[in-house]
């Protein structure tokens, strides 16, 4: 039998390019009962799940439940990029930015700044402020231009002015 990981893995990979339904919930949600209910990896998967499944009002609750449980660093990120988004998506988009900026000062150079950026962009534009949002993506993308740093950050700061 592969470990815990592995299957969960798998469910995902499984699940790859279809609709995720009820049968992908049901599948996680038996996997993270062996884990019982205060396992906060469980949970997030558990959310996920329900995410996945456009469910994003089940994920929410889920989503802040792995998070007071205490999720290593690999998920706590994860965890947290996923729980904004599902905010936006409910249309909390003061809550979804005030939780994905807590997670860019948390860690503004960790591996999934990017990701951060991204979601802040998305939850800026549908916010009603979508040169704010351009600009939050623009800035996401200048440290991986091979030049033109400066005057890419300047054009950058410039544009989220227009939402003001």
């Amino acid at each position: 039998m592969t470990n815990w990981d592995d299957r969960i893995e798998q469910v995902w990979a499984q699940a790859a390019g279809d609709e995720v339904g009820d049968d992908t919930i049901a599948r996680i949600d038996a996997l993270a009962a062996e884990r019982g209910p205060d396992d906060a990896r469980a949970e997030f998967e558990r959310a996920g799940a329900r995410d996945s499944a456009g469910r994003p009002a089940e994920a929410v609750d889920l989503y802040r439940r792995a998070l007071a449980l205490g999720l290593d660093d690999e998920h706590r990120p994860q965890c947290v990029i996923q729980l904004a988004s599902s905010l936006r998506n409910l249309g909390d988009y003061d809550e979804a930015l005030t939780v994905i900026r807590a997670e860019e000062e948390r860690a503004p150079d960790g591996p999934y700044r990017d990701a951060v950026a991204v979601v802040q962009a998305l939850i800026l534009a549908s916010s009603g402020r979508p040169a704010q949002g351009l600009s939050v993506a623009l800035l996401a993308l200048v440290p991986h231009l091979p030049r033109y740093h400066r005057s890419m950050t300047a054009y950058a700061h410039e544009i989220a002015e227009l939402d003001t």
